[in-house]
């Protein structure tokens, strides 16, 4: 569980969250907010030092906070780590697998339906990402996380420029 949402809840502009607000340590902490619909998702506008701020007062700079909503198996994420120099990032495998978990955790989906993930439109690089959640509610089996990509960008390194940088 999150404790006292509060400061976090007025810097996304929203009162309540409709599932309790908790985070998920997947190797990266994923803190999860849910909204009343996905348009209010999509028109959200936090202030990224503010969200900075509450993840630093909190011990928490690596912290995602991740803003979702939807029904059924059609679900809007965003995702924002300010603290951790993200603005927003546009496809977030590593919060797509605990959303299906979160979901299933409070009923909104049934174990083993795939989730379609909407993400990155309002930044440009609109992504689908998919997520099933295996188990029951009380006892995640399992999770998978899929979906395709598309290069956007290409470079090359170095190995000796690498291994000159990487030495004491």
């Amino acid at each position: 569980p999150f404790r006292n949402p509060g400061p976090l809840l007025a810097a996304l502009g929203i009162e309540r969250s409709t599932l309790p607000v908790e985070i998920y340590d997947n190797g990266l902490l994923n803190l999860y907010v849910g909204f009343e619909s996905r348009d209010a998702v999509r028109g959200l506008h936090p202030d990224p030092y503010d969200l900075a701020t509450i993840a630093r007062e909190r011990g928490m700079p690596n912290v995602s906070i991740n803003c979702f909503a939807g029904a059924g198996s059609a679900w809007k994420l965003r995702m924002f780590s300010p603290a951790m120099g993200v603005p927003e990032d546009p496809a977030s495998g590593s919060a797509a697998g605990p959303l299906a978990v979160h979901l299933v955790r409070y009923g909104l989906v049934e174990p083993g339906v795939e989730l379609d993930i909407r993400q990155g439109a309002e930044i440009g690089r609109p992504s689908v990402l998919h997520a099933v959640a295996h188990g029951d509610p009380d006892r995640i089996e399992g999770v998978q996380v899929f979906g395709g990509a598309r290069i956007v960008g290409r470079g090359e390194f170095d190995p000796d420029e690498l291994a000159a940088l990487l030495a004491p």
